[in-house]
């Protein structure tokens, strides 16, 4: 079985022959990493079953100061794309031809975060609470031109999946009320869902922190994985138990905790606990809970790559 199939089986719920895995890395982590290991290449020496990839995609452009004032401006916000179409699939197509990985097309900041990058955290949560039909109108626009965005990508028969990113949750709870995600957060995503998979790909979002009130939500619009499961945030049993069977999870192992801190058994021994826990009848993408950062001993990343790797 091709390691493109080993993934889609794990979405799909069906056990498989070793849990498909994907590690990722900070910036920093990975230099440190590739100087501490010897190796030319952390992508190389990893080798996980899925290859991320990121699309052209768009910013927002010439933004005066008065977006970052508490007092929505009365006019629309520029924008302007990034990147090449033609080198993007020039980029994904030598992958296919040379891979048999899970292609992954990443757009983080996609939504939410989109419009609290343009107007700053605490003036977004202002809006949601005090100013909705402006906050609407915002997230409609963001939604409009990603919906563009998606459609010129999604007729690539390389791409396998597309993650959408906006972190919605703290460590304790939802950054806003269930209420309002519902009212002003769903309709976006799901047209986002909707489209994603008119073009047969599997839906992934990632949200930071204990979003579990939205959970429920989120299957019923379609998702198919959930990343990156915080252990610090939400109970990993109970999230198997109540929704395993519907979603499929990435992520799941301390990076503040276990990875960081622990001796190498003990990450061993944490990683395959994780692992045995959320694999149960598929449904799982072993990986962190995070991108590992520098702090994490490289012992520590060899045995949880060893972990990773025998299944």
């Amino acid at each position: 079985m091709n390691r493109r199939q080993l993934v889609k089986d794990a979405i799909a719920h069906k056990v498989t022959e070793r849990v498909p895995y994907c590690i990722q890395f900070t910036r920093h982590a990975r230099e440190k990493l590739e100087t501490d290991n010897s190796c030319h290449s952390s992508e190389a020496w990893i080798d996980n079953d899925i290859v991320l990839v990121s699309p052209p995609w768009w910013n927002w452009h010439n933004i005066g100061p008065e977006w970052q004032n508490m007092e929505p401006p009365g006019h629309a916000p520029g924008v302007t794309g990034t990147r090449s179409y033609p080198e993007f699939f020039e980029q994904i197509k030598l992958l296919r031809d040379h891979s048999d990985k899970y292609i992954l097309a990443c757009i983080y900041g996609s939504h939410f975060e989109k419009a609290n990058f343009l107007r700053g955290i605490e003036n977004f949560l202002a809006d949601l609470a005090g100013e909705p039909a402006f906050a609407r109108k915002l997230l409609n626009r963001i939604i409009t031109k990603n919906m563009v965005m998606l459609e010129n990508i999604l007729g690539s028969r390389e791409i396998d999946g597309v993650l959408l990113g906006s972190d919605w949750g703290t460590q304790l709870d939802l950054l806003m009320s269930p209420d309002t995600w519902e009212d002003l957060i769903r309709p976006g995503e799901q047209r986002e869902y909707d489209l994603i998979h008119e073009y047969g790909k599997d839906v992934w979002v990632h949200s930071c922190g204990n979003i579990v009130k939205v959970i429920p939500s989120l299957i019923e619009m379609g998702l198919d994985v959930l990343n990156p499961v915080q252990p610090e945030c939400m109970d990993l049993a109970a999230l198997k138990a109540d929704f395993g069977d519907r979603l499929t999870f990435w992520g799941g192992i301390s990076t503040q905790q276990a990875l960081p801190y622990g001796a190498p058994d003990e990450v061993k021994a944490e990683a395959r606990r994780v692992r045995d826990l959320m694999s149960t009848h598929g449904g799982y993408i072993f990986a962190p809970a995070q991108e590992i950062q520098d702090d994490v001993p490289l012992a520590n990343v060899e045995a949880l790559l060893a972990v990773a790797q025998s299944g």
